[in-house]
């Protein structure tokens, strides 16, 4: 293959840049065109007045854990456990705090993102591409921000994961600014700019989720060197360390300790070191190849058509993008929207070469693009209209995941997934005419119990919410704490009980803040047995180091004094 796309005939090397730089009549629509995006997205969110989910219950716990927490003034990592950075979280508890619903204050703090990205799109989009790219570019970012949903082709709206939306729209700034030079260089001033975009996107990678300062950060420097971007390049390392160090200061050197080993305890973890399918799956599978291929092709046709610094770079990216999509839930390749923009950027620096096949390799880029486009649409236009479903849903189907939250319950699910409580048991061994399943995993023995093979289906706020209430009602919960052993210990947000200091809103290995509980709580329905088993059997090895003693049991729970 590689002997057929031999260059054998060249029409025009001259790799000179074909974008013309936006007029301020151009600029001035595609502000308009941004804008008019983010107010027909975020303005269908805001003006439905809550937040409407309809999946992804135990994630939004999840959320709202760490999002309670920081408004009462918690750091991450430091008072909690979490491999998600603090800006995921940031912006929500701050609204939070300042007395929004939850629910709002997630919608407002996505709005709030995309009024900051803006004049940032505008800008790169100016200096870097075609008005029509320029806009296509912008629109992706736009949607990215503003959407209900973490992506994929399911409708359902849910706020699960919103922060690698968020760093993916990041990493399309920085990639871009980094690997397409500026058609209009007018010295210093310009690149403080480019430098100061590139070192802030790269910290809000940092500062949401390490794995896409990870993968891209060291193929935006080696952008940076070979377009030329010196300059940009020190202004981006002297923003890195400004923001470093301001964080430092407010928050401790032991801050970025703490983090680190969060980071390296999930990466050990059996638990939740990848949430989807393999990595060799994400590159190859049958519905990964042709997004892999299509990236492939693309940095053979740049190299052939002599844009080398292009191709380079883009060959360094494709780990980064694979690996992003295999840490991500859902294995959702939304690289394909950047890579579409940079070989439509790129292909105006490619000489009007023919190949061995006879292709015009400016064409064969240009169709690789929309190669990619097609093969993302599905999960692009799932991200881009999920504010107007959500704004067209029946409310009266909803109902609160805290019932007694307050002003949080604008914060809501779908009635039949908050109240109406399913789970799977074993049949085979416990019917008549049921052999058992041979190669069943033992039930789990604990403090001589048996416990029963069960999960929760359906129906988990409720759950929880009735567990609290029986803890209140036997006088158990005011001011207590519990860890609760299975994937969540998101009790306490239900009533009176309160957060385990180092504790981990998601249960990731270990027995994370036991130290700090009153209780031990072993639900008989878990949403994840498997955890379960592995907490109750770390509790123990600890031995007598960890004394549990029963102090009730219902039909829900077991509850153990510890200590």
């Amino acid at each position: 293959m590689m002997v057929c796309l031999t260059i054998v005939s060249k029409k025009g090397t001259n790799p000179i840049l074909r974008q013309a730089q936006m007029t301020k009549s151009k600029t001035a629509a595609l502000t308009a065109f941004l804008f008019a995006v983010l107010a027909a997205m975020g303005g269908a969110s805001v003006l439905k007045g809550g937040l409407y989910i309809g999946k992804h219950e135990g994630d939004t716990l999840h959320l709202m854990q760490i999002v309670f927490r920081m408004a009462d003034g918690q750091t991450p990592h430091l008072d909690f456990m979490t491999p998600i950075g603090a800006l995921a979280f940031w912006p929500i508890a701050m609204l939070v705090k300042s007395g929004f619903g939850i629910g709002m204050a997630v919608i407002w703090s996505q709005v709030f993102a995309a009024l900051i990205f803006l004049p940032v799109v505008v800008w790169l989009a100016w200096s870097r591409l075609t008005p029509w790219l320029g806009a296509l570019f912008g629109l992706f970012v736009m949607v990215l921000l503003l959407a209900l949903v973490h992506g994929e082709a399911q409708r359902s709206v849910s706020i699960s994961m919103h922060y690698n939306r968020l760093a993916w729209a990041a990493a399309f700034v920085a990639i871009v600014a980094a690997l397409i030079p500026p058609t209009n260089q007018d010295g210093r001033g310009r690149s403080s700019i480019d430098g100061i975009i590139i070192g802030a996107m790269i910290c809000v990678m940092l500062m949401i989720k390490m794995t896409y300062f990870v993968s891209f950060a060291v193929p935006i420097v080696v952008a940076l060197l070979m377009t030329g971007q010196r300059r940009a390049l020190l202004y981006a390392v002297l923003t890195g360390v400004a923001v470093a160090g301001t964080i430092t200061v407010f928050a401790g050197f032991e801050y970025w300790i703490s983090y680190a080993q969060d980071l390296l305890a999930v990466a050990g973890s059996e638990v939740r070191s990848a949430p989807g399918e393999p990595l060799t799956a994400v590159m190859g599978a049958p519905a990964y190849l042709g997004g892999s291929i299509a990236a492939i092709v693309g940095v053979i046709f740049l190299r052939q058509a002599q844009v080398a610094a292009g191709g380079l770079v883009l060959l360094l990216l494709i780990p980064g993008f694979f690996y992003v999509t295999y840490q991500n839930f859902g294995n959702d390749p939304q690289w394909l929207l950047l890579l579409a923009v940079l070989l439509l950027a790129l292909r105006d620096q490619a000489a009007d070469v023919v190949n061995g096949w006879g292709w015009n390799l400016r064409d064969g880029i240009m169709v690789v693009a929309a190669v990619a486009l097609a093969l993302t649409a599905p999960s692009f236009f799932n991200l881009a209209y999920s504010p107007y479903r959500h704004f067209n849903i029946d409310v009266s189907e909803y109902a609160p995941i805290l019932p007694r939250g307050g002003v949080h319950t604008d914060l809501q699910s779908l009635d039949l997934r908050v109240n109406r409580v399913d789970a799977r048991i074993a049949l085979d061994g416990n019917v008549a005419g049921l052999p058992a399943y041979p190669d069943r995993d033992e039930p789990l023995v604990f403090m001589g119990e048996t416990l029963p093979i069960c999960t929760v289906e359906l129906g988990l706020p409720m759950v929880m919410a009735a567990m609290v209430r029986d803890l209140e009602d036997a006088g158990l919960a005011d001011g207590k704490s519990l860890f609760a052993a299975d994937v969540f210990s998101s009790h306490w947000l239900f009533g009176a009980l309160e957060p385990m200091d180092q504790g981990a809103p998601w249960y990731y290995g270990g027995l994370p803040g036991i130290e700090d509980a009153d209780y031990l709580l072993v639900p008989l329905c878990p949403v994840d047995q498997k955890i379960q088993h592995q907490i109750l059997g770390a509790i123990k090895e600890r031995g007598d180091a960890i004394s549990v003693t029963e102090i009730r049991r219902t039909e829900l729970y077991i509850l153990y004094q510890l200590g």
